[in-house]
Formats: structure tokens, sequence, C-alpha cells
């Protein structure tokens, strides 16, 4: 008898004896290597992995060995495989280390179609998956394996989300997920709070931006540690980040973009030499993850950003005619920012900042009238623990200037400050004639407050964007103090169009102006909203005012908008037609000069203001 098989061991005993050996000692990316096989019906490469075809995700996949580390944030494009190391690390688990996991899509229609045509062909193609795999006893959402489940779902299916515990989540296109429902909580937050009973949980967080108040952009704001891929020059051996602006091709204006793009190189930051498509596969080898930012010394949150140019299926002949294709459309260009580029878009068309308000300083000191000022408004928003107001001078042609403002602690705060006498420098002494107080928070105490105080103070609730800017209607709360007084309507996104606007013009007439020795953090929170591209329901594309950060306060910003819907419906846009005589518009906001008084009497005597 052979030596082979005198010394093979019976299956009866061989069988248990694999059962109970620990798993091999390896990495994801190790694992990968020695395990994983590309379908060639979703693969550009098929056949075994290969970790030098993407050498770039070798960290990021191992990253998920780190014990120290909860949370992997992935801020990618398009075309770099960052599914496929989401793949790579749910095939780790199944083999390696069995315990329950959690995928979610942004649809449940997604999720059926990954499971079919990605999860289990990569179980099926794989002898180690394949031994793990229970195929009868599993669902296309629900795959059974060894020890353990894998559940796929939807983030537009709440219930899905709630319902098992869960050591490993992994979320996949963050970015497109839908909105929180009105019966339920966020869905990441939904499906973190599965993670709960096990300390050593891991979450794996990825997706091609969209704008910055999207889930992986503030997933990489709260990262403790941001990192960027970082390779090689071939020419002086300086380790360089790959950027759009170094991509450099003819400014030939007699050839077409396509034509263009073909002579498209990229262009070594550090030395100006030329670097071609040849020259990136060796780049990407030689190349290391560099910590960017980094706000602890022990990160449990680690994000990696990284852009198209590093992707080897792209030419960067292709970045280039993508881009001159795209630069003149906002929607596809939004698109090549997003899905090139991996950057969040930014509508700069009414672009606000902190120095433009500062710069819109006029000689008038804080609690001063100016002289061509005919009436005052204010504007209360109302937080939990306090509230913020505005009190907002206007003369003809919607001239106005910011006198004051604050944070009061009381609604009796505020009812001093709207009733105080504020003075011009000639002695002429105004009054806040109308303000408007948000009531989306405290809303029956700002409606018994405004209907105690009805003669200046009128309760505002922000509308969908309508034909009108804004709309006179009535409180209908049966048991309210309130009821039948009047609610102002109002379309928050037109106001900011107006205030951005206005403040982009020079000092004068017409112009948004502040106070001199304005303070910085009210030019912050005024301009801590831009406006941004978004796709709504059906891929129609809207314009909306967000916040420029997760964390940014435009409790000022809402202010403001009161103030001006305030002036607004007191006829502000017509105060010019009550003026005597002609007078020349003048250059600077101090020699704007038109007769309060005769506006303040006509203007009065015009008729109710509702």
């Amino acid at each position: 008898m052979p030596r082979k098989q005198k010394d093979r061991l019976p299956e009866f005993i061989s069988n248990p004896l694999k059962l109970l050996s620990p798993p091999e000692n390896l990495t994801v990316s190790e694992w990968a290597q020695k395990h994983r096989v590309l379908d060639s019906k979703t693969s550009a490469i098929p056949g075994n992995w290969r970790n030098e075809v993407t050498p770039y995700l070798i960290e990021i996949m191992d990253e998920f060995n780190n014990v120290d580390t909860e949370e992997i944030i992935f801020l990618k494009p398009t075309q770099v495989g960052g599914s496929e190391a989401l793949n790579n690390m749910v095939g780790y688990v199944v083999m390696q280390d069995p315990s329950p996991v959690m995928i979610v899509y942004p649809t449940d229609t997604l999720a059926e179609f990954v499971s079919e045509n990605r999860i289990q062909p990569m179980f099926t193609l794989s002898r180690g998956l394949k031994e793990k795999f229970r195929k009868r006893e599993s669902s296309k959402l629900d795959l059974q394996c060894e020890g353990m489940f894998l559940s796929l779902n939807g983030a537009n299916s709440p219930s899905g989300l709630a319902s098992k515990a869960i050591r490993y989540l992994f979320l996949d296109e963050v970015d497109k997920y839908p909105g929180a429902s009105k019966k339920e909580a966020d869905p990441i937050k939904l499906a973190r709070e599965r993670t709960k009973t096990f300390p050593n949980r891991k979450v794996f967080i990825t997706s091609t931006p969209t704008i910055k108040t999207g889930h992986i952009w503030k997933a990489k704001e709260n990262a403790d540690v941001v990192k960027k891929y970082h390779v090689p020059c071939p020419h002086c051996g300086e380790y360089i980040e790959l950027l759009f602006n170094q991509i450099k091709w003819p400014n030939d204006k007699n050839m077409g973009y396509a034509d263009r793009a073909e002579f498209a190189n990229y262009i070594c930051q550090e030395c100006g030499c030329i670097i071609t498509d040849q020259h990136k596969p060796q780049m990407l080898r030689y190349g290391k993850w560099v910590v960017t930012e980094q706000k602890t010394q022990f990160p449990r949150k680690v994000a990696y950003w990284m852009n198209t140019l590093y992707s080897p299926f792209v030419r960067f002949s292709e970045i280039a005619k993508e881009f001159l294709m795209t630069k003149d459309d906002p929607e596809q260009f939004q698109n090549f920012v997003n899905s090139w580029l991996a950057e969040p878009w930014e509508d700069t068309k009414l672009k606000t900042n902190a120095d433009m308000v500062l710069e819109r300083q006029t000689e008038f000191e804080e609690f001063v009238v100016p002289d061509w000022a005919v009436m005052l408004t204010g504007g209360v928003d109302v937080q939990e623990t306090s509230l913020y107001w505005t009190i907002r001078a206007w003369g003809p042609y919607l001239t106005s200037q910011n006198i004051a403002h604050g944070q009061a602690l009381s609604f009796r705060e505020i009812e001093n400050v709207m009733n105080a006498e504020y003075r011009k420098q000639n002695g002429e002494t105004l009054m806040v004639n109308l303000c408007g107080m948000d009531s989306g928070d405290q809303t029956d105490e700002v409606y018994d407050f405004c209907a105690l105080n009805s003669e200046w103070a009128i309760p505002v609730k922000g509308v969908a964007s309508g034909y009108a800017h804004f709309k006179i209607s009535t409180i209908n709360k049966a048991n309210s103090k309130a009821y039948g007084t009047r609610l102002l309507l109002v379309d928050g996104g037109k106001y900011k169009d107006m205030i951005a606007s206005r403040m982009a013009r020079k000092n004068g007439q017409g112009s948004w102006m502040v106070y001199k020795g304005c303070d910085k953090e009210y030019a912050e929170q005024v301009t801590a909203e831009h406006k941004v591209n978004v796709k709504g329901s059906g891929g129609k594309v809207n314009q909306v005012w967000v916040p420029k950060t997760s964390h940014a306060d435009n409790h000022y910003l809402d202010t403001e908008v009161y103030a001006l819907a305030a002036a607004d419906v007191l006829h502000v846009r017509t105060l010019h037609l009550y003026q005597q005589d002609e007078k020349e518009e003048p250059e600077q906001s101090s020699t704007i000069n038109n007769q309060s008084m005769d506006y303040n009497s006509q203007w009065l005597k015009s008729g109710s203001w509702l």
C-alpha cells in the first residue's frame, strides 16, 4: 500500500479535526489574495483577486483587522473598487470570524440585485466560502452561513434595520439613502443601534459624496483621522497627492474637446515633469496613505479619501474629457465633481461668507438708526434654551442695515428689546413696527406671546416653495389663546436668495448692511448656509439652501429671514413711491438721505399693514 494512502486519516476523524482547527492568521487583504475569485459577469478583471491591481485598497481592508478601530470611512469616486473591498471584508468574516453581519444599500431592490449578482456568486466561486454557505437555508436578503447570518437591507425599509443584533455593519453608498421617515429615525442611526450589544463591533461606511451635509461628508468630518493616498513621482521621487488641476491639455481653440483631452497628461507639482498613464501602475504600487488630519492620539474612526485620478481603470485623458464635456452644464458638472473628484458639490452662484458681511459695515454704531431709515422690523429664532433676535432698519429700494442683534433667555427680554426706542443721529426715534417670531419650537408659547403682543409681533411658520414669498394665514388651533390671530407663512429659501443677492452689493442704495463693529459670530451664522443642487424624487434637480457644515449654527440667518418677511408684510418694496422729490443714487450708506419723517407719516396713512 502506498505510504500516502496509509497515512491518510479517515474522514470521520479528519472532518471533526478540520472544524476544531483555528482559522488562518490572515489580514483581509491576505485573505482576498488567497481566496477571493472575481466573477466574469461583474468584474473587468475576472479570476483570482490581485492586490497589486488596486494597492490603495490594501490598507483600507487591513484596517478592518485593527482592534482599536471601530469605524472605517471610505470617501470615494466611482471605478476604484470600493464595493469589492466591502465584499472582501464580508468574505473574510464568513471564513475567518463568523459573526452576525448586516449590509445596508440605498433600496431593497438594489440589495436583492447585489445579493444575486455579487454576494452569492462570490460565495460559490471561492471553495472556502462555498463550504460555509448554506444556500438551501437562505433567501435573497437573508444569507445563512456556518455559524452566522448575513442580512441585506434597503435603507428605504426601516423595519428591516431594527430587527436584528449584529456585530459587523456595512453601509454602502450612504449618500443615496432616503431621509428619515415621519415615523422612523434616520436609517443609518437605526442600523447603528443594532451593534450596541457587541463591544467589538465594526462599522464600514462608504459612498461617493453629494453635498457637504451628506452622510459620507459628515462621517469624514467626525473622523478622528483622515488619510489621503500619496504616490511617488517617477521622475523626482517625491510623494505627491494626485490633484485634478495638475492634469494639463492643449489650449488650442481650434481643437474639439475630445481631441484636446487625448493629449492630457499629469504634471508633477514638485518637479514639473510629465507623468503618463504608463507610469501610474508602478506609482500606485509604491503609494502610501498619509495622515492629513488627526484629532486624537487614539483614533477610533479612520477616514480614507481619494479621487478617480488613482483608478487604474481610468486614463488621464478620460478625466480631462469628462471635465470639458460637463463644465458648462451645472447638473452634469455636479456629477463630475461628485463621482470623479469625490468632492461635495457647492453652487457658487449664491455664495456668501463672513468676510463679505463684515465688509458691509457702515459708519453707524450699534443701536443707532441710519438717517435714511423709515421703519424697523425684527426677527426672533426660538431655540430650546435661548432666543436669538435681530433688528433691521429699512429705507427705500430695500436698503437695509442691522442695527442690533443678540441672544435672550426669555420672552420678557424679547418684549423689552422690541419695545425699546432707537434713535437717529438727529434725535428722531423709531420703534420696531413688526417682528416675525419663529413658531417651529415651543409653538404654543410663541402663539400665546404673539397673541398678547399682536400690535408688533406675528408668529412665523416656514412653508415649502411656492409662488409667493409670504402669505398671511390664521392660527386654527381651537384650544389656543391665539385662535383666529394672524400667522405669517414664509418661504425661507426665497428670502435667503434676496439676502445673499443684496449682501453682494457694495454699501449704498439697495444694499444689505450691518452696523460698525459687527461681531464675527453674527457674520458666520448669517452665512452658515449655501445653495446647492439636490436631486429629489424622480431624479429632478432642485436648488436648496443647506448648512455648509453639519455643525454650523444658522440662528441669525433665520432671524434676518423673519425680519425681511416682516418688512415685506409692511410693503417695504413700495417705500420709494412715497418720495416727494427725485434724489440722486448715493454711493455709500452714510449719504443715503431720504426724509424719513415724510415717509413715516405718508406710509402710516396708507392703511393697515395687514
